[in-house]
């Protein structure tokens, strides 16, 4: 290959054109750049000169994609989200060969934003736990911009999801071993989104009412922000198999040592599907005075009274942390800083939450958004554009500030101790 010439090789992108068009500006860079599909949604997204199709068994993935790196000299791997299962045998054969690894996800810092880091995401994260490493880079970053940019267009964000999935029903027998990374197939979800769709207006009504209530009575309470079932930040960044485990946990954790004046709330994610029946849940674990569900509104109605606020590793975290909420992680988030967050267990937690220290917490904000946040969206037109903009130059430039990604992530050991598999 020519000095200086880099080979990207891309593995699946978010739902969006933004892997493509990232990819011609490498090529118009003078790079050289190629792209595995694993399905026909990947497929209608980019296709022709420099794409092929994967269509072997899971199983013989990660030899071929450890012959594909060095047979054809990749310097750069680019993938979106790093514990995918097409993705986590790539990230493993790139580390064994010593070459970049480039994951994108969906900003930390929305609206706005999108995540470019070296070498892995959360638990996998080379960010920086230390303070003193998380000052430093702080102070050369100087104040961001972090003002709202890039509203979401529903309409497209619904097209990018039928595009994709709809089409892998349709041309499964042309990819006859392909693993999706969604927990349920694309009709089942789709069948129950239009149910969720059609009972929006009744639970707002219940959502407000209850939210209402909770804001009027003097009783302390806690929030817990539901993560989606099938999240990867749960079933591959957590030792629990499912968030309806970590609901259980949490739920018998704060009714066994919790003040029996204190609250529960658990918050339903925004994107939840109706999968699970959350009351129903709640119903058999919780005791219904002291646990409350909020299928709808607002956490940020929710702050000036909030106690703390406890995940087991959601961005909701990092929104509390920001205005000042005690805030308990159940595995070593991006954010779960001595100094930040609650260190001890739960249970001291319940009775004396720790606040972050504010500072620290805004040069974490500053460290995060120069190392690893970079403006765009894939949601919106115009944040598109931006998108394909930043995230191509800073592949250009060699990467982010953070440590790269031969550095062990620091996060690793302590999250293998709670029981991540990883």
């Amino acid at each position: 290959m020519t000095a200086g010439r880099r080979h990207f090789l891309f593995l699946q992108g978010p739902l969006s054109p933004l892997y493509r068009r990232i990819g011609a500006r490498l090529g118009q860079a003078g790079h050289r750049v190629s792209r595995v599909n694993f399905c026909a949604g990947d497929w209608l997204h980019w296709h022709g000169r420099g794409t092929e199709c994967w269509r072997g068994p899971l199983a013989g993935w990660p030899d071929a994609v450890a012959r594909r790196i060095a047979g054809e000299a990749v310097s750069d791997l680019v993938l979106h989200g790093d514990t995918r299962p097409y993705h986590r045998p790539a990230v493993l054969a790139a580390e064994a060969a010593g070459i970049a690894v480039h994951v994108t996800e969906l900003g930390l810092l929305r609206p706005g934003f999108m995540t470019l880091e070296r070498g892995g995401l959360a638990t996998l994260s080379r960010f920086p736990e230390d303070p003193a490493a998380i000052r430093d880079i702080a102070g050369a970053a100087g104040e961001p911009d972090l003002s709202p940019r890039f509203p979401a267009s529903f309409a497209l964000e619904a097209w990018q999801d039928l595009s994709y999935h709809l089409p892998n029903v349709a041309a499964a027998p042309f990819f006859p071993h392909y693993r999706r990374h969604t927990p349920l197939h694309p009709l089942h979800d789709y069948a129950l989104w239009l149910k969720r769709l059609a009972t929006a207006p009744g639970r707002r009504r219940i959502a407000a009412r209850r939210q209402a209530g909770l804001l009027a009575d003097p009783r302390p309470f806690f929030v817990l922000p539901l993560q989606v079932e099938g999240d990867y930040q749960i079933v591959a960044h957590s030792p629990f198999a499912s968030m309806r485990e970590a609901l259980a946990f949490v739920v018998g954790d704060f009714l066994d040592n919790a003040p029996e004046e204190a609250r529960l709330v658990v918050k339903t994610h925004p994107l939840d599907n109706g999968f699970i029946d959350w009351e129903g849940e709640l119903d058999r674990r919780g005791d219904g005075e002291r646990v409350v569900l909020l299928d709808g509104g607002s956490l940020d109605a929710l702050w000036p009274r909030v106690s703390g606020l406890v995940t087991v590793n959601s961005t909701a975290g990092l929104d509390g942390l920001r205005k000042g909420v005690p805030v308990k992680t159940l595995v070593p988030a991006l954010y779960d800083i001595d100094g930040m967050t609650h260190r001890g267990d739960l249970a001291s937690f319940w009775r004396a939450p720790t606040p972050p220290d504010m500072t620290l917490a805004g040069d974490f904000i500053k460290a995060l958004a120069a190392a690893t946040q970079l403006r765009g969206s894939i949601h919106s037109r115009e944040g598109l554009k931006t998108a394909v903009e930043t995230i191509s130059a800073r592949l250009l430039e060699g990467g982010p500030s953070a440590p790269s990604s031969s550095a062990e992530p620091p996060r690793l050991a302590r999250a293998r101790a709670l029981g991540v598999r990883l």
